[in-house]
């Protein structure tokens, strides 16, 4: 049934795309710096962070994601600089992104400000020649019938506030300015523009006793024409070295019991390198046909401080 299905499903992908503008991670706890170009600098260090995710597995053209990314502080902490570059595959579409972001911080009573802009450029693909799908009428010019790609500029920005002793932090975000036009017909109106989203984070973070700290985070997506999306986290760090968690992301087609539960893994391998694995277990009705979520991330940090658990939440702690 799910092989007579693939055509269909090729199709209605990369419109579920549209939905998920902007590639959903499970780790966003690790990987704040694609959420929100106020983040960039936020950590002593110099910061690499590698990601591998491979969505819905067992359906064919289902959503798959690598990322890499750098940031760092400069000027004397008053400056961040960073950027990425991400790909993202959904059925008969791709898309290549580069991101460059510059954040100002601003120190403030009891916190830095980070005031991020972001500057972007996105190469989107459309394989319509793919032998998996084909056209009913095929005099409808409106369908293209070759290969295509187009060049994408847009701009975003946001404010990143992280507390000095309160261990908390909380950050907004409007990573697209532009509704550039994603559509490759030819003929007639457009149907497919890029959509205003916004982006919003915020956890904090307590220490049970000298072996354990406890973080709870939250991510709240809102992109125009689109469902609501929450990604709410819990985790839990030991000795400073061994991560776990678990991860519930609202949505889905399940009357309100959400789309997934994620569970995550984790270790601080030495004083530079954390590597972590998650698996998101489907509750929606997709279940049936996909095995769900892998993801990987790996992070390097170039010079981190000698005690990276001391000061501000994202001085070391994993999640």
């Amino acid at each position: 049934m799910l092989k007579k299905n693939i055509p269909v499903l090729l199709l209605i992908l990369p419109f579920c795309a549209l939905a998920q503008q902007e590639q959903m991670y499970t780790q966003f706890a690790l990987n704040k710096l694609p959420w929100n170009p106020g983040y960039a600098g936020s950590f002593a260090s110099p910061t690499l962070t590698a990601v591998f995710r491979k969505q819905w597995t067992g359906i064919d053209g289902a959503p798959d994601a690598q990322l890499v990314s750098y940031h760092q502080p400069t000027y004397n902490n008053q400056l961040g600089i960073g950027g990425s570059i991400s790909r993202q595959s959904i059925g008969i579409s791709n898309s290549l992104t580069l991101d460059m972001v510059f954040a100002y911080k601003i120190r403030m009573k009891r916190g830095i400000l980070g005031v991020g802009m972001q500057a972007s450029v996105r190469n989107f693909r459309q394989n319509w020649s793919d032998p998996r799908i084909y056209a009913i009428d095929q005099n409808d010019l409106s369908i293209p019938v070759e290969p295509g790609s187009k060049f994408m500029p847009n701009f975003g920005t946001g404010l990143y506030y992280t507390a000095y002793k309160d261990k908390w932090y909380a950050g907004i975000s409007l990573p697209r300015m532009i509704r550039n036009n994603i559509d490759f017909s030819e003929f007639g109106n457009v149907f497919s523009r890029e959509v205003h989203q916004v982006n919003a984070m915020g956890g904090f973070s307590s220490r049970v006793n000298d072996e354990m700290t406890v973080t709870t985070q939250a991510l709240f997506r809102y992109a125009v024409g689109a469902p609501f999306d929450v990604e709410l986290n819990s985790s839990v760090l030991l000795r400073k070295k061994f991560a776990g968690g678990l991860t519930y992301r609202a949505g889905g087609n399940t009357k309100g019991a959400g789309e997934s539960v994620d569970v995550l893994l984790g270790m601080q391998v030495n004083a530079n390198l954390f590597f972590c694995v998650s698996y998101d277990i489907g509750i929606s009705r997709l279940r049936k046909a996909s095995n769900g979520t892998i993801e990987l991330t790996a992070r390097w940090w170039f010079s981190p401080p000698d005690d990276v658990d001391s000061g501000k939440i994202d001085s070391g702690r994993p999640f």
